[in-house]
């Protein structure tokens, strides 16, 4: 029971993260996209073109337009790597950085409003299936 109140929880602060953020002025990631950023920004070390597809199980091309969405944003930039000139370097930038602190205080909004508010299905007035 505690492992579903916790799934309850974490699924409600999804829910009210991606409202908050699709209803404020900003930019409004995908999936992928917000999936490539944070891969970017919470895994230390180098990223690649070449490996942020193999870490996110995706083509070479979908992070390609993840990365261009990105770019266009300047919430990432590319790099030719000097050592070796075949691959790109992903950088993170101010701007991205300041997105993900703003990402992370409306989580934490989120999360304490889906903790006062109660089980999802009480707030939607919905009872769980099974």
């Amino acid at each position: 029971m505690a492992q579903a109140s916790t799934t309850d929880h974490l699924v409600a602060t999804l829910r009210d993260t991606v409202v908050s953020m699709v209803r404020r002025d900003g930019p409004d990631l995908s999936a992928r996209q917000l999936g490539v950023f944070l891969t970017c920004y919470l895994q230390d070390g180098a990223h690649t073109v070449r490996g942020l597809a193999a870490d996110l199980n995706v083509s070479k091309p979908a992070i390609t337009r993840a990365l261009d969405r990105l770019g266009e944003l300047d919430l990432a930039r590319r790099k030719v790597d000097p050592m070796d000139r075949r691959s790109i370097l992903v950088q993170r930038t101010l701007k991205g950085a300041a997105y993900l602190r703003e990402l992370r205080s409306i989580m934490s909004e989120a999360s304490t409003t889906s903790r006062r508010s109660g089980p999802v299905e009480e707030r939607s007035g919905r009872r769980a299936a099974g």
